[in-house]
């Protein structure tokens, strides 16, 4: 196996599908090499999504983009840091989940090449640690400008915890980003199966 899945959890509870997912990295004077997906390993682990794009952002050190999701079409991601380090976000949105509403974060480093996996159905984020980062998500959907959804990036009922991560800055966001929405005023988003029920 060249891949460790560790499952999230909040409050004792598993978070279904989302998982941190550490390579087997071989590595010498010269260098290292390490797998970043294979099907085999990842179905094994009942990961059997189909990826169908992969993207490529870089951003500078402050800057906070999400919370994101598609309506019609969302996406399962397989998230890292290609270089640099970043604080990622995953957000529930299933109605009916255990853990609907609920958060979960992991530090993406470069250094250990740790992912996320984030199922469809969820909305995402992160926040830049480092200088600057490069990031790269797989995608199990094609992307959609018409289906955009968005989320209040410091929404209260959320109540993902910033402030521990940016201090005293303020993160450096975009103009959409800023004006997304509360959690609040959709109150059904996806059904279990990642199904747009929402308004």
């Amino acid at each position: 196996m060249s891949f460790e899945f560790k499952k999230c959890f909040v409050d004792g509870i598993e978070i279904s599908g989302l998982y941190e997912i550490f390579p087997k990295v071989f590595g010498d004077a010269r260098g290292h090499f390490f797998e970043v997906y294979s099907e085999k390993d990842f179905f094994a682990n009942g990961l059997t999504m189909k990826f169908v794009q992969d993207n490529q952002s870089a951003s500078s050190k402050g800057v906070l983009r999400g919370l994101h999701f598609q309506k019609q079409h969302p996406q399962g991601k397989l998230v890292r840091a290609v270089s640099g380090r970043v604080y990622d976000v995953a957000v529930d949105l299933r109605c009916g989940s255990p853990t609907f509403g609920k958060y979960y974060g992991v530090i993406l480093d470069s250094e250990i090449h740790n992912q996320f996996y984030i199922p469809k159905g969820f909305a995402h984020g992160f926040y830049v640690l480092s200088d600057s980062v490069v990031s790269e998500y797989k995608c199990t959907d094609f992307y959609d400008p018409k289906g955009e959804g968005g989320l209040l990036w410091n929404d209260e009922k959320i109540g993902i915890d910033w402030k521990k991560i940016c201090g005293d800055v303020e993160p450096l966001l975009s103009e959409k980003d800023g004006n997304h929405k509360p959690f609040d005023l959709n109150g059904k988003y996806f059904d279990l199966n990642a199904n747009w029920i929402g308004e």
